[in-house]
């Protein structure tokens, strides 16, 4: 994840702010766009063609989630929206973590076929199926806490407090205080269930819990400097929504 080093500030014209051209450059942001929709078209292309299909769901979902991240932000945050917050350079670990799913589909499709069907068994069809609601959910929670935070919201962890910075607590963040990493992390989980990827599910899970843990630990010092009283006792009554995240 990023950093608040470096962060410019918005545009601002009558009181509103509007996105940095300097970091919004719109050649990038319209290939970016273009590609990320040319994917989901070939997700929806491919279906025909291929054996698991559940692999062009998963290409779909990528793309998906990619584009909401840049366009939620563009539409209800402004004035932070940057050309990286289409989030597809997110660190060599996040690149390494989708590369080594896809790996696993392919040998796994190659060397056990039968273990990559959806009908093989009822686990494999109940899996795929809580695969799919995960996907669904990571996707509405994570998007839903997006358009609430508004201006509150950014993909950088603040480490001091701007003027628009307050504590949401209302829609979403009235059952999770992180909702965006709790959809996120449900959504992550569900690629690697509907892709009945046994490694990578439980790497994902690892891995996802024990950053998002830090993370939140992290985060949660500032939120207490900057609201005090009022965050522990948020803190105390709302969860995360990520098992053994308090």
């Amino acid at each position: 994840m990023e950093s608040e080093e470096g962060e410019e500030l918005p545009i601002i014209i009558d009181g509103k702010a509007y996105p940095n051209i300097v970091k919004n450059p719109l050649d990038e942001i319209s290939i970016t766009s273009f590609a990320l929709g040319a994917l989901l078209g070939l997700s929806f292309a491919i279906v025909p063609y291929l054996r698991f299909r559940n692999f062009a769901i998963y290409v779909g979902s990528l793309a998906t989630f990619h584009f909401l991240e840049y366009y939620v932000t563009a539409k209800f945050n402004p004035g932070k929206v940057h050309a990286n917050s289409f989030l597809i350079r997110n660190g060599s670990s996040y690149f390494l973590a989708h590369t080594f799913a896809m790996c696993e589909v392919f040998l796994e499709s190659y060397f056990w076929p039968g273990w990559k069907s959806t009908w093989a068994s009822s686990f494999h069809r109940w899996a795929v199926v809580l695969g799919l609601i995960c996907i669904i959910f990571g996707q509405y929670v994570r998007t839903n806490a997006m358009i609430t935070a508004g201006q509150s919201f950014s993909h950088i962890v603040k480490t001091r407090k701007n003027k628009d910075h307050i504590l949401v607590k209302n829609g979403i963040y009235s059952w999770s205080r992180h909702p965006a990493y709790c959809g996120y992390f449900w959504w992550a989980i569900g690629t690697q269930l509907l892709l009945l990827n046994p490694i990578s599910l439980l790497l994902y899970i690892v891995v996802l819990w024990r950053f998002f843990n830090e993370r939140i630990e992290y985060e949660e010092r500032f939120l207490i400097k900057f609201f005090g009283k009022e965050y522990h006792n948020y803190k105390k009554v709302v969860s995360v929504g990520i098992p053994f995240i308090s």
